[in-house]
């Protein structure tokens, strides 16, 4: 069973709650998601591996940890997902950036990929895979059986609020996929949506209210 982390920290919990207020602008609303996925970064990041290489500093030559794995690729979701990966490349420029799109055929209510776009050799890199809110869990785990389909294997879902009910669905369809939120919120509503969440997140990031 795939783990859920809670990324409690103070700093994250308090510009989450001025994400979560109505009043909020949406420029300020890009700012302050930017500013939570890069504090989110440390931890979505603090079990990657290193390895010793030789150096020589100003002082002396010596031995020091470097990144064993070099190669990520952040995936947005589109178009909310977009919203978490200036963050994300803040604290890591030289990964590389995919994008996923997916919508709903409204006759037969299957996923329709959109848009796929990946660096070549994905299939070898660390995914993390970026979207603000999983609510249902339905395009998460869309995304992710299009990522697996094409060979991809290591991946991690990162976002900024979840419902219980999508953690529940990734975690019986994705198992092996570690999950990192900023909050968990009490339900989804008749509507999908989460409550007390923050609202549709791609139409407060882009000003399309």
């Amino acid at each position: 069973m795939s783990e859920v982390h809670v990324l409690d920290h103070p700093l994250i919990a308090h510009k989450l709650t001025q994400m979560r207020d109505k009043n909020t602008s949406s420029a300020d609303f890009r700012r302050l998601l930017k500013e939570i996925s890069l504090l989110m970064s440390y931890e979505v990041t603090r079990d990657f591996e290193t390895k010793t290489v030789a150096i020589e500093t100003p002082v002396c030559p010596g031995e020091f940890p470097r990144l064993k794995n070099d190669f990520f690729t952040i995936v947005p979701i589109l178009r909310a997902g977009l919203g978490l990966v200036d963050g994300l490349l803040e604290l890591l420029p030289e990964a590389h950036v995919g994008h996923i799109g997916l919508a709903r055929d409204e006759r037969t209510h299957e996923p329709v990929e959109y848009y796929y776009k990946m660096p070549p050799g994905v299939e070898n890199s660390l995914i993390i895979l970026v979207d603000p809110m999983l609510a249902t869990g339905g395009s998460a785990v869309d995304a992710i059986n299009n990522l697996k389909a094409r060979g991809c294997k290591n991946i991690r879902m990162v976002n900024l609020v979840a419902a219980p009910e999508g953690i529940k669905v990734m975690q019986e369809q994705h198992p092996d996929v570690d999950i990192y939120v900023a909050s968990i919120d009490e339900y989804l509503n008749d509507a999908a949506y989460i409550v007390p969440g923050l609202g549709d997140a791609g139409d407060r990031i882009f000003g399309t209210i």
